[in-house]
């Protein structure tokens, strides 16, 4: 437990740690309301650009997961609130679903494919070679090259669907220009989290499901990290990386009682 202590926050990954494609994992829903009853601060954190927290929110509470909707942030919400500080009031030409264009949308960006000052690409399950084609001529015209992350695929009922990284690579292969990612592994997600939450990463421990995004980007944020073997990376697998996490488990449901021991009262 001694280098757990001194835990006032936490950040978690979504899918592999609390979710497997849209189903509760076991000790979800009583991590999350350990969580809540110890009043600690915390974000539930995804990569997945698709869907606003709304939606997510939704989504998982039908898997019997009650997160609150100001709990979640997602590489949409993080990459509008970079492009805000960086070009307040732009423009973006937008491949990706509603969980992108609303983020956007919520800091003041325009929607436009007339000269942008970003192309953002995003996650969606129906790329268009059209809106693909239109995001390289408009990059090959000048257009700042935005990714929420570089997952190169994900998991779905039927099967592996290629994802935003694998995109991007096609739209570098044919305009010669590579993407700033905003999403995992990159930390600039993680700062974000906690400042959203006003957290500090000496206090703060990070939970995810891969050594290569969740683990390495709370590594590089200054966080404590605790990966879980309920995703994708398998025990075999941990030895591989050249760094390590704070603390290696089965599942979340192996550190809900980790909650209780650092609750206030403690």
């Amino acid at each position: 437990m001694s280098e757990m202590k001194h835990v006032e926050s936490w950040l978690t990954d979504m899918d592999g740690v609390l979710v497997h494609e849209h189903r509760a994992l076991p000790g979800a829903a009583e991590f999350i309301e350990a969580l809540m009853t110890s009043g600690r601060r915390f974000l539930v954190l995804t990569n997945n650009s698709i869907y606003t927290p709304r939606d997510l929110c939704a989504r998982l509470r039908a898997g019997g997961i009650d997160v609150p909707e100001e709990a979640i942030w997602t590489s949409a919400m993080a990459a509008a609130q970079f492009l805000d500080g960086q070009r307040h009031g732009g423009s973006a030409y937008v491949v990706g679903e509603a969980g992108l264009t609303t983020a956007l949308h919520e800091v003041g960006y325009t929607m436009t494919d007339v000269d942008p000052d970003y192309v953002v690409l995003g996650e969606t399950r129906t790329y268009s070679f059209e809106a693909i084609t239109r995001a390289i001529r408009l990059i090959e015209k000048g257009a700042r090259f935005i990714a929420t992350n570089p997952d190169p695929s994900g998991p779905s009922a039927e099967g592996t669907l290629p994802a935003t990284g694998a995109v991007a690579a096609l739209i570098t292969r044919a305009t010669g220009v590579a993407p700033y990612f905003v999403g995992k592994p990159n930390p600039l997600m993680m700062r974000s989290a906690l400042n959203r939450i006003d957290a500090h990463s000496e206090s703060t421990v990070m939970i995810g499901d891969r050594m290569d995004t969740d683990v390495v980007s709370g590594l590089e944020a200054g966080m404590r990290t605790i990966l879980v073997l309920s995703g994708s990376t398998k025990p075999e697998q941990v030895d591989r990386f050249p760094y390590v996490p704070t603390r290696v488990m089965d599942s979340i449901a192996d550190v809900v009682p980790l909650v209780g021991e650092l609750s206030p009262a403690q």
